[in-house]
């Protein structure tokens, strides 16, 4: 099992690859402009106050047809988050995340478009700041020790929870998954959990090191109860 991360144009890099060589995509490109101007995602300061000093990205460029040409030309299967925003003919399955957040300023959903299949499904885990789902089968309950809540690292960061939940779904041991747009790496942790081998661009060189650091403070935990 690999797990590689590059700090690079994610266009470079997929150029590399031939035809079909990853079996999956799981990718979160930004679907919109302005945090790499204002350096922060939605308001600065949430309404129950948590400040969200997050570096300026001086890289936030939207993606156009070339790459989900490219995205699928180089993987099988794909599974693309934040598909309402792009002007694509994507396959018609559809995924959907609910967030379980209450009233706040953000969606109540995030939609992923994906060639899995042709249905809808849904997953439920809560991710509002301080409150963060138990688990992946009680994702609508609210983590009550909120030492245990993932460390928010990036603006667009999802939970390694939800990343679990696809990969249990629809990847197994074995299987190659690439993700062009890594942002704070929780999908690089959820596959390394499940036994992927994984690939990962990110083209940002703070979240790039921020990333890495994450991810070498899991396996550095990990390998703690390892016999």
């Amino acid at each position: 099992m690999r797990s590689e991360v590059y700090n690079e144009d994610c266009m470079e890099v997929i150029g590399r690859y031939p035809t079909g060589y990853f079996d999956l995509a799981v990718v979160d490109p930004p679907y919109f402009s302005g945090p790499e101007r204002r350096g922060y995602y939605g308001s600065k300061v949430s309404k129950i106050g948590v400040h969200r000093d997050y570096p300026v990205s001086p890289v936030w460029e939207i993606p156009g047809r070339a790459y989900f040409d490219e995205l699928r030309r180089v993987a099988k299967h794909y599974i693309v988050w934040g598909c309402n925003y792009f002007q694509y003919d994507f396959a018609p399955g559809r995924i959907v995340w609910d967030k379980c957040n209450g009233k706040n300023s953000f969606s109540d959903c995030e939609l992923a478009a994906t060639d899995l299949f042709d249905s809808v499904r849904l997953v439920r885990y809560m991710w509002n700041g301080m409150m963060q789902g138990k688990s992946i089968a009680e994702g609508h309950i609210q983590q009550g020790d909120k030492r245990k809540n993932e460390k928010r690292i990036h603006p667009t960061q999802k939970p390694v929870a939800l990343y679990d939940w696809l990969f249990q779904r629809y990847a197994s041991p074995g299987m190659r998954v690439l993700d062009t747009h890594l942002g704070s790496g929780s999908s690089r942790i959820a596959a390394y959990k499940a036994g992927l081998d994984f690939v990962g661009v990110e083209i940002d060189p703070t979240y790039y090191k921020a990333a890495e650091d994450r991810f070498a403070d899991y396996t550095a935990q990990t390998s703690l109860w390892e016999p």
